[in-house]
């Protein structure tokens, strides 16, 4: 079937069948179809949308366009996708954790995207670890070690890389059947058997709009089951930073320090667990999620997840001693300020999205994606909503490169923040379980 006639058919509205999809993943990959036909056919999925039945056949095609791996482990193959926020650093504690209670976790990860960080530009902060190893390093640590967190490697799921790059230019990035295909292709070529999802709503997620992220919830959890993997997701709160830091070594900083059990973020805590807790209960490791939850907790506790997360830096190329001796390996910004709110008392809502977007102005994210990123800048005190701030209790503190960076961040961080005379209501943190 020509390209024109897959295009035409979605354009006014039709279904394509699985044999018509996997003929335009093909074009995609092998680029029979040309950029112009790659941008019709993105648009026209665009307004016209899949049903589940196509969104299944469309992602198993993408998936299928490289390397899908297998495995042979005694425990269950399984991972975390999370669309995005400001202080989320989830993953760097998860994996491991996951893997202390006998999972294996083979965690493809992404860079940060507009104004949210991402997770490989975190360990790029740790001196000597690889974010971009071949599939072989990927098999030896995530089997020896029990997680291995790492980049997108060219063999998988190559029709991604360049449908991407096309809606990026076209104005198409925000459809939900494109999102939920480029999201799980990469996901399901890594051989999982089970998957959480951490959707994220509020003024710091992508889905802004509650009905938007509940309804990218459910096509993925839709179609991450048709193609066979149990999957479910947790639409999270993204109102305020998950954590009190933002920016690359900062957050491994603070996943280090959360892992020591010296300083932990609640908010964070509970999030981690309760993914933690979707995830095992899904690879039948435990009865039901809070008894899943119930046992991350104890292998924080315990040290355990700490070990894991020692020995997968080691593994992967960096420090061996990065527990005992951070502070020393991940680098530090030359400034640091402190910044104060003009008027004290209660923060009562905040523009987390502008947050992340003072991350970006100080070097911590791109503005292109040929920018280079400084990962020692960032934010971290981050005053949370509910908090009180005065001339003593700062809103948060500027780790810079310069002197003359300080004071842009400084100005988007104060229009960031609305402090009022009484305490914002409490929010849940996790609005809604996706099964």
């Amino acid at each position: 079937m020509l390209a024109q006639e897959v295009i035409s058919r979605k354009r006014d509205g039709g279904r394509l069948s699985a044999a018509e999809l996997r003929e335009a993943v093909q074009g995609v990959t092998d680029e029979s179809w040309s950029e112009g036909q790659v941008a019709a056919f993105a648009m026209a999925v665009y307004f016209n949308g899949m049903d589940t039945d196509e969104r299944v056949a469309f992602t198993e095609a993408m998936r299928d366009s490289g390397r899908v791996l297998d495995w042979d482990l005694p425990g269950p193959v399984i991972d975390k996708h999370s669309t995005g926020g400001v202080g989320d650093n989830t993953s760097l504690m998860l994996a491991p954790a996951l893997a202390a209670c006998g999972a294996y976790v083979p965690m493809i990860s992404g860079r940060g995207l507009g104004h949210t960080g991402g997770t490989l530009d975190k360990f790029d902060s740790i001196p000597g670890y690889q974010t971009q190893p071949d599939i072989q390093t990927l098999r030896r640590v995530t089997r020896e070690v029990g997680c291995a967190i790492i980049g997108q490697t060219p063999d998988i799921a190559p029709a991604d890389r360049r449908l991407y790059a096309v809606r990026d230019v076209t104005a198409t990035v925000e459809s939900i059947d494109l999102i939920t295909a480029s999201i799980l292709s990469k996901k399901l070529a890594a051989g999982l058997e089970a998957l959480v999802l951490d959707v994220k709503t509020g003024s710091g997620a992508f889905m802004a709009d509650p009905k938007d992220a509940a309804a990218l919830a459910r096509a993925l959890v839709d179609v991450a089951n048709g193609a066979g993997c149990k999957t479910t997701a947790l639409i999270t709160d993204m109102n305020e930073p998950l954590a009190t830091v933002a920016g690359n070594a900062l957050e491994v900083t603070a996943a280090v320090e959360f892992l020591r059990g010296d300083e932990i973020d609640s908010r964070l805590w509970d999030v981690t667990c309760a993914l933690g807790g979707e995830v095992l209960a899904s690879a039948g490791l435990v009865k039901d999620a809070k008894a899943g939850a119930a046992r991350m907790a104890e292998v924080f506790h315990s040290g355990a997840a700490a070990e894991v997360f020692g020995k997968m830096v080691h593994a992967l190329g960096g420090p061996p001693d990065l527990l005992d001796d951070y502070q020393t390996h991940l680098p530090r910004a030359n400034v640091v300020e402190e910044v104060y709110a003009k008027d004290a008392g209660f923060v009562t809502a905040i523009d987390t999205r502008a947050v992340g977007w003072a991350v970006v102005e100080l070097g911590g994210g791109r503005r292109h994606a040929t920018d280079s990123i400084d990962p020692s800048v960032g934010l971290d005190w981050l005053a949370g909503l509910g908090r009180m701030v005065d001339d003593e209790t700062p809103i948060a503190r500027i780790h810079a490169a310069r002197h003359g960076d300080v004071a842009a961040a400084k100005e988007r961080l104060l229009k960031a923040y609305t402090i009022g005379d009484k305490p914002a209501p409490e929010q849940d943190l996790i609005r809604k379980r996706v099964r």
